[in-house]
Parts: structure tokens; sequence; C-alpha cells
């Protein structure tokens, strides 16, 4: 006999922005809810499918956009009724994930730190938002954590002998917010705390930029746009930012950079594809926002080579798979990630092993939410045991399109 859903309930809470979650309670008690009583929480497709198409059934010219219910809503119940089925079936999370794929290998991902925090994250002239560390020259998702919290802890030394005891407090994702003058300087202090902590070679560098943020209406990116008597001297045009990132990525260990140019900028994310995509995996984020129908577009014209996968984006398990497996089939890599304001729920750390994405990025080895996704892929690799594999230098793709 069929384990059916019995009853639904919604609840408001926090995140670690002091901000609440899910905010359309009432449409999932109201109405979600009651409609999905009597259902087989082990069919995720179906449920998935009913909720995004019959009981909001809004479009816009990227599909299906959950304006009626709210995204938020519709994802909450999501991964709610996947952790239903997981236990209906009696297996671990990231295994019901894995199969709902139709995805045979697990991989604990290669986690991408946060760990120097610039652009709309934080008060210094920085405009590029994120640099991150990659340990892939690591064994396993244990050896992992351990070069990331080493790198990051002399990553405060070298900080703080540098800018002084105020320039290690943190920020939303745990990274260090120090007074850098420009984006360089960043890299400069990574390659530095990654030389003390003896893993040259080992522990990499990623970037996420979100040049939306700077990106203005005369279709320049302005790298002084947070300064107060901002002159426009620091305007460049997309050619001279592609340029700048060609520089970087010579100078430093740099294998991924997401969110280069503004999201409708279609035209240097391309060329900059084409230009370093082999070394370089080139994220898309605010450009893709998980929506199948932009990844396809962007598949097509070779604009990008690797998905950001935010479930909250897109809005459903079902869409989020979709997602992964398009970009798999076309050769991309895959970065699961979590929000700026987050939860201590880590349904994130069970999908990147499910759906063998390869990597994570889920904010500093600080802040109990950010290390609550770590510290569950940890118990999965030991859960894992002999099975358990690390996609170290694979991180790109890990395993074959499924």
């Amino acid at each position: 006999m069929a384990v059916t859903i019995t009853a639904v309930k919604a609840r408001q809470i926090f995140d670690s922005r002091g901000n609440p979650t899910v905010e359309a309670v009432s449409n999932v008690n109201a109405i979600i809810g009651p409609a999905l009583i009597g259902k087989d929480p082990t069919e995720q497709t179906a449920i998935d499918n009913f909720m995004v198409q019959q009981l909001d059934g809004t479009q816009n010219e990227w599909g299906w956009c959950k304006q009626k219910l709210g995204a938020n809503a519709i994802l909450a119940v999501s991964l709610a009724v996947c952790k239903a089925g997981a236990e209906v079936k009696n297996i671990p999370l990231y295994k019901h994930i894995a199969n709902l794929a139709g995805n045979k290998k697990l991989v604990l991902p290669v986690p991408a730190f946060n760990v120097i925090n610039g652009g709309s994250h934080a008060g210094n002239k920085l405009a590029m938002q994120e640099f991150m560390i990659l340990p892939v020259g690591a064994s396993s998702f244990k050896e992992a954590m351990k070069m990331g919290v080493e790198v990051y802890h002399h990553l405060k030394s070298v900080i703080k002998k540098k800018y002084g005891q105020d320039a290690t407090n943190v920020g939303d994702e745990g990274g260090f917010a120090p007074n850098i003058q420009e984006n360089k300087e960043g890299l400069e202090l990574l390659k530095t705390a990654i030389e003390k902590a003896g893993y040259t070679g080992k522990v990499v560098i990623g970037m996420d930029v979100a040049a939306s943020e700077f990106y203005g209406t005369d279709k320049t990116y302005d790298l002084n746009f947070k300064a107060e008597n901002n002159d426009g001297s620091q305007k460049i045009s997309g050619d001279a930012l592609k340029d700048l990132y060609k520089s970087f990525a010579c100078e430093y260990p740099i294998v991924s950079i997401e969110d280069p140019f503004d999201q409708d900028d279609w035209e240097h994310y391309a060329k900059m594809t084409k230009e370093i995509g082999e070394k370089v995996q080139i994220v898309g984020d605010d450009l893709l926002v998980t929506n199948p129908k932009r990844v396809e577009k962007a598949i097509k014209e070779k604009t990008c080579n690797a998905l950001l996968l935010k479930v909250n984006q897109i809005g459903s398990v079902t869409e989020s798979i979709e997602a992964v497996r398009m970009s798999k089939k076309a050769g991309w890599g895959v970065m699961a990630s979590h929000r700026s304001g987050e939860t201590e729920d880590t349904f994130i750390a069970d999908l990147s092993v499910g759906l063998a994405t390869g990597q994570i990025k889920t904010g500093a080895p600080c802040r109990s939410e950010r290390l609550a996704k770590y510290n569950q892929l940890l118990r999965i690799e030991e859960e894992l045991g002999a099975d358990a594999v690390y996609a170290g230098a694979s991180f790109r793709a890990p395993v074959e399109p499924y």
C-alpha cells in the first residue's frame, strides 16, 4: 500500500540576516497543502509539475514563473516532499535525489569557500563580490575541509597583520572584508595565505564578480562604483574587463569566474568563454538564474560553460534536476550554491552529492549556517565509506552526463 501525504504545514522562520524566509506561508497552508493530501511523496516529478503548472500556472517568456503562489512557497513544499520521499523509501536524501535524476555515481563536491568579500556584500572599495578558495588537490572531502580551514586561518593572520584587527570581522557569508583598494590586492592576499598554509598548487582560486552590480546604462563597468566621490575614471568597456580577467588568470591560479559581466551582456560572456573557457570555467548565475530556458539559450550561443545551481531561483527539485541534466549534457560544470541570507537547512549538501555537481559554494568555513552544509557533507562521506568519491581536479566534469 502506497504511503500518502496526510498533512502539509508551513511555518515562517528567520534566516542568518534576521529576515523571514517562507513569506508565502498562507499559500502553503491554505492552497498547496490541501491539494497535496492523498498524494504519494515519492512521486516528486508529478507533485512538482502539479504545483507549478496546475496550482500556480503562471508563465512568462522564460517559462513557468510562479507569480501566483511564489517560488519560495512552492520550493519549500518541493524540498519537504523530497525529504519525505527519501523517508518513505528508507534511503538517504542524497541517494533519493540521485535516483530521481537517474544519476548512478555519487560524488562529494569540491567546496568553494568565499573567504574575501567585496561588491555589495562589503563596505570596502572592492568592486568584485567574492574571492574563493577551492581545495582541488585534496584526496577526500575531509581533507578539503582541512585545507580550506587552514588557508582561512592563515588568511586571517595575513589580513590582521596588514590591515589591523577590525579587518578580520566577517561578513554575511563568513568571509573577511578588509579595506582593499583594488581587486588584485584580494588575489594577492589569497596567494599569500595559500603559500603560508603550504598548499600552493593544491588550493586554487575562484571569483564571483557579480558584475551586474556595477554595469551602467552607458554599457560600461565601473570598478569604482562604491566610492563616495566617484569621478567615473575607472569605467571600462566589456572588452577591457574581459582582458583584465585574462590577466588575472595568467598571474593567479584562477579556475572559476562567476558572473563576469552583466546578466544581459551575452556578447562579452561568449567572447570570454571562447577565449579562456578551457582553462577557466565561466559560471552563469544572474545570467541564467537556474532557468532551463536561459540555460538552453546559453548552451546554444556558447555564452558560458558552467551553471550556478540555486534551487530557490528555479523553485522546485524537478526543475533543478532538469537544469543540471541539460548543463551536464552540454559538457558544462555545475556549482551548487547557497544564498547570502541562509538558514541551517542542509538540503543543498545532499543535492550536490545526489546530482554529482562536483562543486558547492556555501560560504567560508565560519558561521554555523554555512558550516551546517559542510558538516553534512562530512557525514555523507563517512556514511559512503569506501564508496566515497571526491571530485577533486575533475570538479568540472565529475561524472558522465545522465
